[in-house]
């Protein structure tokens, strides 16, 4: 659930987004204990080497991926969004402005079901995408579109 932060301009309803910060830790249940304390918020989702949060203040989707030796790295950024219709827009205006993205596609990534496009900027990847549903598997899949996700 997003916090309502709608903007009313000129009678057109923004729909809120939040940003995703996804990290790679040594220790998850380590990690999980100290975000929880940190943003006063409940674990949303564990499975093996995974876990969110849904950050309510500030507005944050929390993404942590156990790597072993990898802890406190970024694993990539993301702008977590309430409608398909809004990765499909920001995937038009970010090849409008000539980066190159992945295409929209529906995926089974990260124990989740998305519609998303990726696009790598200088020195990290980011993912724009709606949930639209759970799954039980880490590894990505693409089910419909033309591409694979998560540029290198």
């Amino acid at each position: 659930m997003f916090i309502s932060t709608n903007v009313e301009m000129n009678e057109l309803r923004i729909p809120p987004m939040r940003v995703q910060l996804a990290l790679n830790v040594n220790d998850l249940a380590t990690s999980i204990d100290f975000y929880e304390k940190m943003f006063d918020t409940p674990v949303a989702k564990v499975r093996d080497g995974y876990a969110n949060f849904e950050v309510q203040n500030p507005p944050l989707k929390l993404v942590l991926f156990e790597s072993t030796g990898a802890g406190g790295s970024l694993n990539h950024l993301g702008v977590e969004v309430e409608e398909a219709d809004q990765v499909e827009a920001a995937e038009r205006r970010i090849s409008d402005e000539g980066l190159e993205t992945t295409g929209v596609d529906d995926t089974v990534c990260c124990y989740a079901q998305k519609t998303e496009t990726w696009v790598q900027g200088p020195d990290n990847k980011w993912e724009w995408y709606v949930k639209t549903g759970n799954a039980e598997q880490l590894e990505n899949v693409v089910v419909s579109g033309s591409s694979s996700c998560c540029p290198d």
